[in-house]
């Protein structure tokens, strides 16, 4: 699943694609990707909107158009956005195009078809996609030792559940947890209610740091994301657990173990993150 550091990598590689083209129509393929209104009403309005802006709040996307209204894109586990070329051949499961301006297509892809797109309006308060129920940006100041001591303190889930919570912390998925603990030293099976004060500070300070570490190396030029289907990204090989177990820790040669919490899978150093 795409978690903030990819979602965010579409907006910057889509934003400069998109921003000041009109919408000339829009092709649903699967209607039942489109939540919010009925197909045949959310392509009515959009045709002949233009767009101003892309957002990013945790893992949802925002189309912004000139009118107020926004377009709520959430690309669950497979889901994808390309602008291409009409001419260019279209995915499999390509399952929305929106026709834009310069000739190019805005395409939503998804395998599996979970993704989901709404249509807000201007003025209306959005509290059909989820994005309500959001809790703070790991970038937002709030975000503090302090902050997540009270919001999961008192809890006996394990630490790495607890980050899975996005009405906590948005944004943040099985991969990047497994990165956050590896860095603030913290084994992903801890009880919440057992972490000291340090630990929550360094666990507050490895949440920001680590990603928009993996931002940065996420950087992917549009053509070559247009060459990957929107799905290569780059930061795989600076990943120091997930996906690693079996494999040497980068620090100090351990084994990397691989075990599960709450029905996900999850990577640590035995080592490095000793203690439960």
């Amino acid at each position: 699943m795409p978690e903030l550091p990819e979602v965010e990598t579409v907006r910057r590689v889509l934003e400069p694609q998109l921003r000041g083209l009109a919408i000339t129509g829009v092709r649903p393929n699967r209607p039942e990707v489109i939540a919010r209104p009925a197909a045949d009403e959310f392509c009515r309005i959009l045709t002949g909107q233009t767009i101003v802006a892309m957002t990013r709040r945790g893992k949802f996307l925002g189309i912004m158009l000139a009118s107020g209204d926004h377009i709520a894109v959430h690309l669950r586990m497979t889901g994808c956005l390309l602008v291409a070329p009409a001419g260019h051949p279209a995915e499999k499961h390509t399952h929305v195009i929106v026709f834009l301006s310069s000739g190019k297509e805005l395409r939503f892809s998804d395998t599996r078809r979970f993704g989901r797109l709404w249509l807000i309006r201007a003025g209306e308060k959005d509290t059909c996609s989820g994005i309500d129920k959001l809790g703070l940006e790991p970038f937002d100041n709030r975000l503090t030792a302090s902050y997540l001591q009270r919001y999961f303190g008192k809890r006996r889930r394990a630490i790495k559940e607890c980050l899975l919570d996005q009405s906590a912390v948005a944004g943040i998925g099985n991969i990047y947890s497994d990165e956050i603990l590896f860095a603030a030293n913290i084994h992903p099976a801890r009880p919440a209610n057992s972490l000291s004060v340090g630990e929550w500070k360094r666990i507050a300070f490895a949440i920001p740091q680590r990603l928009a570490y993996f931002i940065e190396k996420n950087a992917i030029a549009p053509e070559e994301y247009l060459k990957g289907k929107g799905k290569d990204y780059r930061n795989t090989p600076f990943l120091q657990v997930y996906g690693r177990g079996g494999e040497p820790c980068s620090n100090c040669a351990t084994i990397l173990c691989r075990t599960t919490i709450g029905g996900r899978s999850s990577v640590f150093c035995p080592r490095c993150q000793s203690g439960e």
